[in-house]
């Protein structure tokens, strides 16, 4: 296990909990890793808690969570099994086992935060979530877009890359997808999903900043004008906050929706 990450008191909330919400403008997040069980999920939590406007997905082709051996995961299809499902039939399969690896309690959580697992290329971005209502972190969320994509793991990177790179930007409005390498297990899970929250938090003042700078009409617009001094400044953001969190390697780019 590798050091933990983040030794700044400031880095992360005093406890697990809900946060009390400071009000104002909130930069809009979406979390990322492979079958949104784990990383992502923690990730969405953790933003929810803290009150910001957040979604989640994964990039795999199914959902896999690990079974009684290697070659035998527990496969479900995305946006088709809900969680409570999912519970229910590990819960029935073998309890013991999935309880000692950590499966049911994850499962227990993921289903406190939103129905079940989403895959991010069946994302129709622009279109109202109208049928998320109940998910945690989704007031904000309902125009179906969000300022900054969080991805979990390299090869998610560069599966969302390529899936925006492939949809031709129809709204040609800009987006920050930003890599936080995270192992997939639930004790990294837990350090990256206090270190995303800490650079949401970085991101947000900024973004407040440059939002009374310029206007909040201009810089609600989302526009690669309007956005562009912030813009700017996530470069530099995520450099600070790598500095705090040495053991979550983060990559950047400027990508559109």
């Amino acid at each position: 296990m590798e050091a933990t990450n983040g030794t700044s008191a400031a880095a992360a909330p005093a406890t697990n909990g809900e946060r009390e919400d400071p009000g104002g403008f909130k930069l809009k997040f979406c979390t990322v890793c492979a079958s949104n069980q784990n990383r992502s999920m923690e990730a969405h939590l953790r933003l929810s808690q803290a009150h910001y406007p957040v979604i989640s997905f994964g990039t795999g082709s199914l959902v896999r969570l690990p079974g009684p051996s290697i070659t035998q995961p527990n496969v479900y299809q995305f946006n088709k099994v809900s969680y409570d499902a999912m519970y229910k039939e590990l819960h029935e399969k073998d309890p013991r086992l999935y309880t000692a690896n950590g499966l049911l309690n994850m499962l227990g959580r993921n289903r406190q935060v939103k129905w079940g697992p989403e895959r991010w290329q069946d994302w129709q971005i622009g279109i109202p979530r109208t049928d998320h209502v109940s998910d945690r972190g989704s007031e904000g969320t309902e125009g179906g877009v969000v300022d900054v994509v969080l991805t979990c793991e390299e090869r998610c990177w560069d599966a969302v890359i390529d899936d925006l790179l492939n949809r031709g930007s129809p709204l040609n409005r800009p987006v920050h997808v930003i890599n936080v390498d995270i192992k997939d297990n639930h004790e990294e899970a837990s350090i990256g999903g206090r270190g995303i929250l800490d650079l949401a938090d970085s991101l947000n003042n900024a973004a407040k900043e440059e939002r009374e700078s310029i206007g909040p009409a201009a810089f609600d617009m989302a526009s690669a004008a309007s956005r562009a001094s912030f813009d700017e400044r996530v470069p530099e953001i995520i450099g600070e906050w790598q500095e705090r969190w040495p053991n979550l390697p983060a990559t950047w780019t400027l990508a559109w929706f």
